[in-house]
């Protein structure tokens, strides 16, 4: 039975400091851009892409043969 206590005793601490940290963020305005978050990660990752060299495919050594 005290197990389940500390248990309960834990989860609404976690709780609560979830909450906390929610509320922290709301006020300090970490939730305002979101969209402009996410274009900056996708136009980054597609000039990546375009700025990078084409790969070069590996041939297989002729001699291997396949059964």
């Amino acid at each position: 039975m005290e197990l389940t206590w500390i248990a309960i005793i834990a989860s609404l601490c976690m709780g609560i400091g979830a909450v906390l940290v929610f509320v922290f963020a709301v006020k300090k305005n970490y939730f305002r851009n979101l969209e402009d978050a996410k274009y900056q990660v996708f136009w980054s990752d597609v000039e990546e892409l375009l700025d990078s060299p084409p790969e070069e495919k590996k041939d297989e050594d002729p001699s291997e043969t396949r059964d």
